[in-house]
């Protein structure tokens, strides 16, 4: 398997319930910062070989639902309200629900710091 789309899904899988990232934070953590539409690009490609990838548990930079466009937007919107992130249209409060992994699981995920400073 390409070693981003590992990262990818490393970073992705350890996204808790009721918390949320951007394309971009996945691609930081991933150890390729720009990479968003990369990110997107995995995510998309997901199948049944993947097993459980929360990526409803990703979303815009600006918390938007950019799942619509491909037809999941409404699946993703149930999801995340299953887990109790609540959104205001068809966006999620991400001062409210960004997650940050620690800077020991950062390092584990893939090398690279976590949240900037």
């Amino acid at each position: 398997m390409d070693p981003f789309r590992s990262a990818v899904l490393r970073v992705v899988r350890a996204v808790p319930e009721g918390r949320v990232v951007s394309y971009g934070q996945v691609a930081l953590l991933a150890g390729r910062p720009g990479a968003a539409r990369a990110v997107g690009a995995v995510l998309r490609g997901l199948g049944e070989a993947d097993g459980d990838v929360p990526w409803q548990r990703v979303v815009n930079a600006r918390g938007g639902i950019s799942t619509y466009k491909v037809g999941h937007g409404e699946l993703q919107t149930a999801l995340l309200e299953s887990e109790g992130v609540e959104l205001r249209g068809e966006r999620v409060d991400m001062a409210r629900y960004t997650w940050w992994p620690d800077d020991e699981l950062a390092r584990r995920m893939s090398g690279v710091c976590a949240q900037p400073t």
